[in-house]
């Protein structure tokens, strides 16, 4: 499957293979080495993936074992789950730390606005859940993420207090993009926006439905998503294309025009590729 809008011919990174919720954590030894094979025979000029690698031990050991194996750009942003046993902060060092070492490796959240071709490019941030959609008050959904990230110790009891710790991750995505669009949206046409956390409601989806009101504050981040709506409603001549993950549950909508978001589905220990993006 191409989705809408991602066509192209005579580019240097036409081809941009998309990986969402791989969780390498969860395979065995042999089994991560049978992925990574696969990802270097994939025929795709970079490849682009939308957080949960693994968790905060040993993503940095897997970023590395894959920008290895495929010898191509890797772009990505951090999901949840990437923080796990670790912190935010930690991990985003560790991270970077990484990056700066190994060229092909690109945390989007840091790297701003990369070129594709000639009429498009990339640009990410790993955004969060951040309470504002659905029924937060009433949700009486408990995330792993309560005790096993450290920015929350001390939170899980507490959910004002830890609808302000959501609220401000979502808002740094948030500012991060809102940054990074107009340069984006001046230089190119389409642009190709990665992010972890579905940005509107109607992106995330479980079991080929939205999911529910008592989900939808862990599983969408509303601040990313005002960012993505204003900028273009205000750029009718520009098309942008977020792809996305969290879920497990794959969809596609259109929200505007000229505004696509796919989520991509997922199965623990099943990691696959979503799709091989032909970008214009």
């Amino acid at each position: 499957m191409t989705p809408r809008g991602l066509v192209c011919h005579n580019a240097r990174m036409k081809r941009l293979a998309w990986l969402t919720d791989i969780h390498l954590n969860f395979l065995s030894p042999p089994a991560v080495d049978d992925f990574l094979r696969t990802l270097a025979d994939t025929k795709a000029d970079g490849f682009a993936i939308t957080g949960d690698i693994a968790e905060g031990p040993d993503v940095v050991e897997h970023l590395e074992a894959i920008a290895e194996s495929v010898k191509r750009p890797v772009y990505f942003v951090l999901g949840n789950h990437d923080f796990y046993r670790g912190s935010i902060a930690g991990v985003r060092e560790k991270v970077r730390d990484l990056c700066a070492a190994v060229p092909n490796l690109h945390w989007m959240t840091d790297d701003g606005v990369i070129p594709l071709t000639e009429n498009a490019c990339l640009v990410g941030v790993d955004g969060w859940g951040d309470g504002r959609v659905g029924d937060y008050d009433g949700s009486t959904v408990m995330l792993n993420d309560w005790d096993l990230i450290e920015e929350f110790d001390g939170l899980k009891e507490s959910k004002f207090e830890r609808l302000k710790k959501l609220n401000a991750l979502g808002d740094d995505s948030a500012d991060r993009l809102r940054l990074l669009l107009p340069e984006a949206l001046t230089g190119f046409r389409h642009v190709v926006a990665l992010t972890h956390v579905p940005p509107f409601r109607e992106a995330c989806w479980h079991d080929g439905k939205v999911s529910g009101e008592d989900w939808l504050p862990h599983f969408t981040c509303k601040a990313v998503g005002d960012v993505m709506a204003v900028a273009m409603a205000g750029a009718p001549d520009r098309d942008m294309t977020v792809l996305c993950g969290h879920t497990h549950g794959g969809g596609e909508v259109e929200m505007l025009p000229n505004l696509h978001v796919l989520t991509g589905g997922a199965e623990y220990r099943h990691p696959v590729i979503q799709h091989v993006l032909e970008v214009d």
